[in-house]
């Protein structure tokens, strides 16, 4: 008898120990991934429990905000007052994820972060409800809406992104096509996921933040790094700088050779590096490139920023030169093509750097965060991310991306009363479609209040490659500008 009893403690003791494990596996080892799974049907109602901060532009404009819909299942519901022109800034919040800074500052809005504990705790004595901190952007909203008009109006997918170089603040993120956030960001999962499903499909690839996630060979903006490079190696060059500039270079361990666009001359064979820079020529930028070699190339190039892990606080793609190959792909890659691949961001810090006296600042999209009684939590101190190049270099490139538009290729981003500078650009694509159009710029060139990248994805269509940059997206920089200059 005193056996069984003792078996049938053991197994009692056995299955609470059991249950105990299993409770402890379950709140500790588990938990995060139940909490987070997509059939917790009380994730889906707490999400819309808390009235999540609101996300401006410089204070001014209201970029999402939560409204009160009275009910007890989805009380407070996302919306975007002018989704499209800012939903690449703002992203959405669905009912199972959220994008872009509704996602990167996520804790934040809806109020869990560790930075407002106290006002929790403030909150629970009070009786008040929880509330999401505010998140206020950099954003220039007549930049924005600037380079959302002007881009729009050239029928074609691409980006744009605006700096302030002074401190590295983002003035401008727009990528297209685009869509509107609130389709994204009811309480209705069956419509939410269907349209999640029919932009994901979409080949224009509207969800796709082209600022930042997309990288691209940046053709002739790129000459202006190869430009630095062969500066920097040489205190003594200047603009007048005399180089070769055959009308076709002949690549080492080939049997083809690299020509200007159509096959054109290049002056008379020997020009100013500043007249190489106006006219854009490929020859002489592809032989710098191969007498530096692919090391001071790329090296030039990280000091700009390239391959630095950048939060804005988005993940930016790294961009890269490639790999190091031999001469013949270094003289392409000098000229922007080949492995070479940028993300607007990128082009846009390049710009910056040179028009900030070679300091490259990092970039940042949020401005301030403050709490629901507008108590500020969080302020962006402008931070220096590198010195790329020297003083006397970018003055250097200031002078000559200023001959770019004033005698060169990029004319039409001229402004009344205003020094611009900036490169234009054409880039070859893999996949036989026209050339991107690119155009790198900062203004006024003497004091410089903007620096920006735009990229029309396709946009050489019809016009000359060189010219492209300068047709189709130079006019597009000049819109921007002005809106921020005037």
């Amino acid at each position: 008898m005193n056996g069984t009893l003792k078996r049938v403690a053991v197994a009692c003791l056995a299955m609470f120990a059991l249950l105990m494990i299993n409770v402890n596996v379950l709140q500790a080892v588990r938990a995060d991934g139940l909490r987070d799974d997509s059939r917790n049907s009380r994730n889906f109602f707490d999400r819309y429990s808390v009235q999540r901060g609101r996300i401006t532009a410089q204070g001014k404009v209201i970029l999402a905000q939560s409204r009160d819909t009275k009910s007890n299942d989805t009380r407070f519901v996302r919306e975007y007052p002018e989704g499209p022109l800012y939903a690449h800034v703002t992203g959405f919040f669905s009912p199972v994820s959220a994008s872009q800074i509704e996602g990167a500052e996520n804790k934040m809005l809806d109020g869990t972060s560790p930075d407002l504990l106290l006002q929790r705790g403030i909150n629970l004595f009070t009786g008040e409800p929880n509330r999401g901190a505010n998140v206020d952007l950099t954003i220039n909203p007549k930049a924005q809406k600037a380079a959302y008009d002007a881009l729009r109006q050239s029928g074609k997918r691409g980006a744009v992104v605006a700096l302030d170089p002074k401190s590295g603040a983002i003035l401008a993120m727009v990528s297209l096509p685009t869509y509107d956030p609130a389709d994204l960001s009811g309480t209705n999962t069956k419509k939410v996921f269907d349209r999640y499903n029919e932009l994901d499909k979409d080949k224009g690839q509207p969800l796709l933040n082209r600022t930042i996630r997309q990288t691209y060979p940046p053709g002739s903006t790129f000459k202006v790094v190869t430009a630095a490079a062969f500066l920097e190696d040489d205190s003594s060059r200047t603009p007048q700088t005399v180089l070769e500039a055959p009308q076709r270079l002949p690549l080492p361990n080939t049997n083809i050779s690299l020509p200007n666009y159509g096959g054109a001359a290049c002056g008379q064979g020997q020009v100013p590096l500043i007249y190489a820079l106006e006219k854009s020529c490929n020859t002489p930028f592809a032989k710098i490139g191969m007498d530096l070699g692919y090391d001071k190339i790329r090296e030039q190039a990280a000091k700009f920023g390239m391959g630095e892990q950048i939060a804005v606080p988005m993940s930016v793609s790294t961009s890269s030169v490639g790999p190091k190959e031999d001469k013949a792909a270094v003289a392409m890659t000098s000229i922007g093509q080949r492995s070479n691949q940028m993300t607007p961001l990128q082009m846009a810090m390049i710009a910056a750097g040179i028009a900030n006296d070679g300091k490259v600042m990092k970039p940042y999209l949020v401005n301030k965060i403050t709490n629901p009684k507008g108590d500020t939590i969080n302020e962006a101190k402008p931070e220096q991310l590198s010195e790329a190049i020297s003083t006397d270099t970018a003055a250097k490139l200031k002078e000559m991306m200023v001959s770019v538009v004033n005698n060169g290729t990029a004319n039409l981003a001229q402004i009344p009363g205003v020094q611009v500078a900036g490169k234009t650009g054409t880039a070859e694509t893999a996949d036989g479609k026209p050339p991107h159009a690119w155009f790198i710029s900062f203004a006024p060139a003497d004091d410089p209040k903007i620096a920006l990248a735009i990229i029309v994805e396709s946009g050489a269509a019809n016009v000359g490659a060189e010219a492209t940059g300068g047709h189709t997206a130079a006019p597009i920089a000049k819109s921007i500008m002005e809106a921020v200059l005037k």
